[in-house]
């Protein structure tokens, strides 16, 4: 395993463990490559003769381990562009010809060629945010890579861009690739190409590839061949993050099992963003629908940071690729065979030749079966073995309670570090170590007005220090610093003996514990809590030998943060909260409080859109939407008592007219009216401030005639009762409906949606109305009394003379009536 020496983004939710590198055994993947040696054996032998005879162009060749091609000094200009085109060696798809292959700035989904598929993917994409720094005469960084359990790697091509120190020594030094810990190649460090960019294409003999990989560069540094200081600061090199790996994959056949659900239609070794159709026989009941909804919701909550798109398809399933179907036994998309229906059933099937691929078919006698099996589907997958299976029986043991979603942080007791990261997770080793990160989902609703912060008891292990130093555990949350807590040096001529016994184990690591509060301002939705234990490293010098790397930082596991002393209150509209959480709709993780308003004559479109929306609602809260509940506008009077999502384009949507008065945007065809604050032109923190959201006046009402507007997202009380919430998502048919999809699954532009409306155009997003304020939640009287007043002063004011009146006619009345006994007396 390599060493961590830049910030690697960890992308995985709370529950989905980092995947342990190289945990299949070799073994067993080179029995894989033996098996696909006859189908592969004339491309394997095309790319080994092109690896005996390497050229300019075609460098490496697949399934051996070649010398590097030859170096190709780059302009930095050029790498800093969106896209790199450098040469690629031949694969077996091409006939031997070179290719050019564009490095995309996103994971890119890959191309099918015959019999696999192809895909390039930079170090951006793997994780790396930054450049890969090494350091030292033994600097070692790398990424990590996963391949789908239904694929085998036939070929693999490193694009290493890269640049070093001149002070290094040709002769004994050299930078190393190596893939899981084995040698795929060594590259010289020319003194002629020292401090510039170099590009080189290094094949990866595919057999060293297992489903969870780490691919490693090492620099073997030295600046003398005399005494050198380990950690002189000449030694360095560093490889850019757009670096890239292209991999050529082969499918695996295996007989269909819904035993291996979610795979194939969702695996986790996959780092691209999940896209699986759906396909409704015809226009899709409000039934069929929500079953729809339980099951995009479910595959949401297992591809969690990836993101999910669900493209809605009416009795036409895609060419290839897999699905999923919803049909009853007498109702089923053309093209598409069902086995007999006799209840709600759920079976995998494969696709008829020449399409590839898999079907996931959920199945019923009529729309009532249909909504049993997709909660079947998402709530007892793990029960599931054979190739189809009918559902008898499936009841509820007890509803959902409010804030009890499983990704999300409990907000009755305290949660122990325990539970939310592996304990493998919570230990750094080494003086360059990554940080342990702790992801915590956070209602967006907790009231912590003058608090000090939410309290985190905290027990840790650190190695002591052999002298004082500036070592520290170093506590921050996302990007903002929290605490440092010093690591100290234990010395011989202070220290009690008992004491130090007691305390100090036999690898000198001292256990600790202390109490420390995360500011309100920092505990977002999405927060992260990041640990980094900093270990000062000793200043050995010249002629004493390479610094041990013995230092370790741990994190106990029985560490606990407590939400439970925080009220739910929250200042709404706030699509802030919308955007990265889901909420209000996910406060129950079933969405049984939440009803989705589609319009009258809703379209594939707005299925999309709809499917889209449950997927990130079931990533946020980890658990599949089984109760949601679908309408279209003429039923909105039906659900009152519930919080509403509403789809559509104006003149498709007659709520959006209906109810203009209630909310920042109407819309009837092409006429459009906006309410506009001065929000616009403020920076604003929608979570945070002294009394939450701080509102300013509508200044105008914009009306306008527009052909092709932009997305819109609008948050309002809902007219049909007080205190419950609307959020409406409005975009037409074409490159807003993509906009505003893009927007809802781009990590970098939720932040910008805030407020009461956000305008959606292409990557930009624009907040133009903070909206009408009303409260969710309950404050017990002496909150809401201290919180009201202080956020009015002269009610502050005139509430002290109230009181100062009332107390004094107490005091006259009590008074007047020990002197009047007096006087009797």
């Amino acid at each position: 395993m390599g060493k961590s020496f830049s910030k690697l983004r960890v992308d995985h939710e709370p529950g989905e463990r980092t995947p342990r590198f190289c945990e299949r055994p070799l073994g067993r993947v080179l029995a894989v490559w033996i098996a696909l040696q006859t189908a592969f054996a004339a491309p394997l032998a095309s790319a080994a003769t092109a690896a005996s005879a390497p050229s300019a162009t075609d460098a490496t060749g697949v399934g051996s381990v070649p010398a590097p091609s030859p170096a190709v000094v780059l302009n930095p200009a050029t790498v800093a562009q969106p896209a790199l085109a450098m040469p690629v060696p031949a694969f077996s798809g091409n006939q031997g010809k070179p290719l050019t292959v564009r490095v995309p700035t996103t994971a890119d989904p890959g191309t099918l060629v015959p019999g696999g598929r192809r895909q390039t993917l930079t170090f951006a994409d793997l994780g790396a945010l930054d450049p890969l720094q090494l350091r030292g005469t033994d600097g070692q960084n790398g990424v990590p890579f996963s391949v789908r359990g239904d694929e085998v790697v036939t070929a693999a091509v490193l694009h290493l861009i890269y640049s070093y120190s001149p002070s290094l020594l040709p002769n004994i030094s050299q930078l190393k690739v190596l893939i899981n810990g084995e040698i795929a190649a060594t590259l010289p460090v020319p003194r002629d190409q020292a401090g510039t960019l170099v590009a080189r294409d290094v094949a990866i003999d595919p057999r060293f590839i297992t489903e969870f990989n780490h691919l490693n560069v090492q620099l073997i540094g030295h600046y003398t061949q005399q005494c050198e200081d380990p950690s002189n600061s000449t030694l360095w090199a560093t490889v850019s993050n757009a670096s890239s790996l292209d991999l050529s994959y082969a499918f695996l056949a295996s007989k269909p099992d819904l035993a291996a659900l979610p795979a194939p239609f969702f695996d986790r070794r996959d780092v691209r963003r999940l896209e699986l159709p759906f396909v409704f026989a015809q226009k899709p009941t409000s039934q069929t629908l929500e079953a729809a909804g339980s099951v995009a919701s479910w595959f949401g909550s297992l591809a969690g940071y990836r993101g999910a798109v669900f493209p809605a398809q009416i009795d036409n399933a895609p060419l290839s690729g897999n699905a999923v179907i919803f049909a009853t036994s007498d109702s089923h998309p053309a093209g598409v065979e069902i086995p007999p229906v006799s209840g709600p059933t759920i079976a995998v099937v494969d696709r008829p030749a020449p399409a590839r691929g898999r079907f996931l078919l959920v199945l019923g006698r009529n729309d009532t079966e249909l909504k049993t099996a997709a909660r079947a589907l998402g709530m007892g997958q793990n029960a599931l073995s054979g190739a189809s299976a009918t559902i008898t029986q499936l009841t509820d043991l007890q509803p959902r309670r409010p804030y009890d979603a499983p990704n999300w942080l409990a907000t009755d007791r305290p949660v122990r570090f325990g539970e939310l990261a592996d304990a493998r997770e919570l230990t750094a080793t080494g003086y360059d170590a990554d940080a342990v990160r702790v992801n915590l989902r956070v209602p967006p609703d907790l009231f912590m007005w003058q608090t000090k912060g939410v309290p985190i008891d905290l027990g840790y292990r650190y190695t002591v220090r052999p002298a004082p130093d500036r070592s520290s555990l170093n506590i921050s949350v996302n990007n903002g610093f929290v605490q440092s807590l010093r690591i100290p040096a234990v010395s011989a001529s202070t220290f009690d003996l008992g004491q130090y016994f007691s305390r100090v184990m036999p690898d000198k690591t001292v256990a600790a514990r202390r109490e420390i509060y995360v500011p309100p301002l920092l505990l977002t939705p999405r927060a992260q809590l990041r640990l980094h234990f900093h270990y000062d490293i000793p200043k050995t010098g010249e002629c004493t030998g390479r610094v041990l790397d013995n230092v370790v930082g741990a994190i106990d596991p029985n560490s606990t943060i407590d939400l439970s002393g925080f009220p739910h209150y929250m200042a709404l509209p706030d699509l802030a909260a919308f955007a990265n959480g889901g909420f209000p709709f996910t406060r129950l993780a079933d969405l049984s409080q939440t009803a989705v308003i589609l319009p009258n004559d809703a379209g594939s479109a707005d299925y999309s859109l709809f499917l889209l929306e449950m997927g990130r609602m079931g990533a946020s809260t980890g658990y599949p939407a089984t109760n949601v509940a679908v309408a279209s506008a003429d039923q909105v009077d039906q659900f009152a008592d519930k919080d509403l999502l509403i789809l559509g384009s104006p003149g498709r949507q007659p709520l959006l007219q209906r109810w203009s008065k209630s909310m920042p945007f109407s819309g009837d065809g092409d006429a459009r009216t906006f309410e506009l604050t001065d929000v616009a032109y403020k920076v604003v923190d929608w979570w945070h401030g002294p009394h939450g959201v701080e509102r300013s006046p509508a200044r105008a009402d914009l009306s306008l005639v527009s052909s092709s507007g932009d997305a819109l997202i609008t948050g309002f009380e809902s007219p049909l009762k007080k205190g419950r919430s609307a959020v409406a998502l409005i975009s037409a048919a074409g490159q807003s409906d993509a906009d505003l999809s893009a927007a809802l699954l781009d990590n970098d532009l939720l932040p910008e949606i805030q407020g009461a409306m956000a305008v959606i155009h292409g990557r930009s997003v624009t907040v133009t109305s903070n909206g009408e304020a009303y409260y969710v939640g309950h404050l017990s009287p002496m909150h809401y009394m201290r919180w009201a007043l202080s956020s009015h002063p002269l009610l502050l004011v005139l509430s002290g003379l109230l009181a100062a009146l009332i107390i004094a006619a107490l005091f006259y009345r009590a008074l007047r009536a020990i002197a009047a006994r007096r006087l009797r007396d």
